[in-house]
C-alpha cells in the first residue's frame, strides 16, 4: 500500500496515533483549521523552519524512514539549541510523492514522534500535500528562553576563546560508508549521521549560566560555523587544528580513503555540535555548563582582531586561511 490508497483524514489519523495526549496549554491542536497555544509565561519564543529533501539531505536508498523522520526534527532541534532555548512544539508539513509505501510513511512520523516525544515536544499540526517531486519533510520548530538568556552568533570579541562541543567529522564519514556500502552498515559514524543529536542540555546550560558570547550549531561543518561566528561578530578567529575533536573511526575513515582527516572533519557537515565563543573572565561559568551539559566541550581557538579566518597546524607551522565548509548554493 502506497500514501496514495490513503485519504487526507486517514494519513492525519495515523500521525495522532503516535502522539502522546495534548498539553494543557494546546487547547486546540491537530484536526482543527489551525492550533491554538497559550504563551509561556515571561518567556521570549523562538521560531526555526528547515526542510529536508530526499535526494539533496538525505537518499531513501539507505537512510531507513524512521532515521529520516528523526533527521527532520533534529535540525530543527538543533537550530534551537544554538540559541539557548528549551523546544516546546513542532509543525509538520509533508510533500509526499503518492508511490511513497505507506509503511515508509508511518517510519517517518515514528522517527519523529519518538523523538519528539523523548524531548517533551508536542507536535500541535501542520499540513500534508502529495507532490511529483521528492519527499519533503518541512518542520517549524518553537522553543522559549528568558530574554537575558538567549544566545547568537553576534556576540563574541577579540580575546574570547572558541569552544566546540562533543568531536566533529563522524557524520560526514558515515556518510561516506553510506555511500559506498549502502544500507545495512552499522558503526558510530553511521548512527551520527543516520541519527544526529541536538546538543539541547548543553545550549540550554550554556544560556542559563551566560557562559557562552556567541554560538552557532555545526550542521554544515565546523568551518562555515568559525565564518558564521565571525561575520555577524566582526572578528577574527585561528583555529588550533592539533585540539579538534576528531572522531577517531572518522579519522580512520578519511585517511583509509586517502584524505587529510582534520581537513574533511572541518569541511564536512551533520554534526550539529555546538561552536561558542567563552570571554576569558567567564570560563568559571562555562566550567559550571560543562559539569552538568553531560558532553565534553574542548577549547579549539581564539578570536582576533584582525578579521582572519585562519588554521593552525602546529605552534611551529605557519598559519593557512581556513577552508571552505559546506554550502548549498554556489
Amino acid at each position: 500500500m502506497t500514501v496514495s490508497t490513503c485519504t487526507e483524514r486517514e494519513l492525519i489519523s495515523r500521525i495522532q496515533q503516535q502522539l502522546p495526549p495534548a498539553p494543557a496549554w494546546l487547547p486546540v491542536g491537530i484536526g482543527d483549521d489551525a492550533a491554538v497555544v497559550e504563551p509561556a509565561r515571561n518567556r521570549l519564543e523562538v521560531f526555526t523552519v528547515d526542510a529536508v529533501v530526499d535526494g539533496v539531505h538525505f537518499d531513501r536508498r539507505f537512510t531507513p524512514p524512521a532515521a529520516i523522520g528523526h533527521r527532520a526534527l533534529a535540525v530543527n532541534l538543533s537550530d534551537l539549541a544554538a540559541m539557548g532555548a528549551q523546544p516546546r512544539l513542532v509543525l509538520l508539513s509533508l510533500a509526499l510523492p503518492a508511490d511513497l509505501p505507506l509503511a515508509d510513511f508511518d517510519g517517518i512520523v515514528s522517527g519523529i514522534t519518538q523523538l519528539a516525544t523523548r524531548e517533551g515536544i508536542a507536535v500541535i499540526g501542520g499540513n500534508l500535500t502529495r507532490t511529483p517531486g521528492p519527499l519533503t519533510i518541512d518542520i517549524t520548530a518553537v522553543g522559549t528562553v528568558k530574554r537575558r538568556n538567549v544566545l547568537t552568533r553576534g556576540g563574541a570579541r577579540p580575546g574570547d576563546l572558541v569552544y566546540v562541543s562533543g568531536s566533529i567529522g563522524a557524520a560526514a564519514a558515515g556518510l561516506g560508508w553510506l555511500q559506498r556500502d549502502g544500507a545495512g552498515v552499522a558503526n558510530t559514524c553511521v548512527e551520527r549521521y543516520l541519527r544526529p543529536i541536538a546538543r539541547l542540555k548543553p545550549g540550554l546550560l550554556l544560556g542559563r549560566n551566560r557562559a557562552a558570547s556567541a554560538c552557532v550549531d555545526l550542521s554544515d561543518g565546523l568551518a562555515d560555523g568559525v565564518r558564521r561566528i565571525a561575520e555577524a561578530s566582526g572578528v577574527g578567529i585561528t583555529i588550533d587544528a592539533s585540539a579538534l575533536p576528531v572522531d577517531p573511526e572518522a579519522r580512520h575513515w578519511f585517511e583509509s580513503i586517502g584524505q587529510e582527516a582534520t581537513h574533511a572533519a572541518i569541511c564536512g557537515g551533520d554534526d550539529y555540535e555546538l561552536l561558542f565563543t567563552v570571554r576569558p573572565r567567564q570560563r568559571g561559568r562555562l566550567k559550571a555548563a560543562m559539569l552538568h551539559g553531560g558532553v565534553p566541550l574542548t577549547r579549539v581557538g581564539v578570536c582576533t582582531a584582525d578579521r582572519a579566518l585562519l588554521l593552525q597546524a602546529t605552534p611551529q607551522t605557519a598559519q593557512a586561511p581556513l577552508p571552505d565548509g559546506f554550502t548549498h548554493f554556489r
